[in-house]
């Protein structure tokens, strides 16, 4: 996935005690998105991704940017962290461009994965307010169909 560097530069992946649990994951995305501050080009897209392994949570956390818009997690419980990750990232008064008017995130999303018990891995994506999505069809021909998403 292509991005920007602004918003590339501030990604950040933690190998949280397991002790720690949800109320560490979200302790975790809360202070991460806080330090990225005005860096990244808000309001932000954030994808948070959960467990497998340090490299399988960054992936996790890209891939939860390409869901559409405002779309929760199928997963009830998934779906209730991605709400209050929502609402505490927005209390945070970043703001477009830092400068604390409107929004700090425009929307989060949470992919999570199976871990092993002796850690907790979390991975933090972020994209500036400029988040795009198309999906291109090739065909075995080689033909190129691309859609572009609304």
């Amino acid at each position: 996935m292509p991005k920007g560097g602004g918003s590339t530069n501030v990604a950040n992946h933690r190998m949280l005690k397991p002790g720690l649990g949800l109320k560490g994951v979200k302790q975790f995305v809360v202070e991460a998105v806080a330090q990225a501050g005005s860096l990244g080009c808000p309001p932000y897209f954030v994808g948070v991704g959960v467990g497998g392994g340090e490299d399988l949570c960054m992936l996790l956390a890209k891939k939860a940017l390409l869901k559409p818009f405002k779309v929760r997690n199928s997963d009830p419980n998934v779906a209730a962290i991605e709400e209050e990750l929502y609402q505490k990232l927005n209390e945070l008064q970043i703001g477009a461009m830092g400068l604390g008017e409107g929004p700090s995130v425009l929307d989060v999303h949470v992919e999570m994965a199976a871990r092993h018990p002796a850690s907790l891995p979390v991975g933090i994506v972020i994209s500036c307010w400029a988040l795009r999505h198309a999906r291109a069809v090739i065909g075995s021909d080689g033909s190129v169909e691309i859609h572009k998403s609304a």
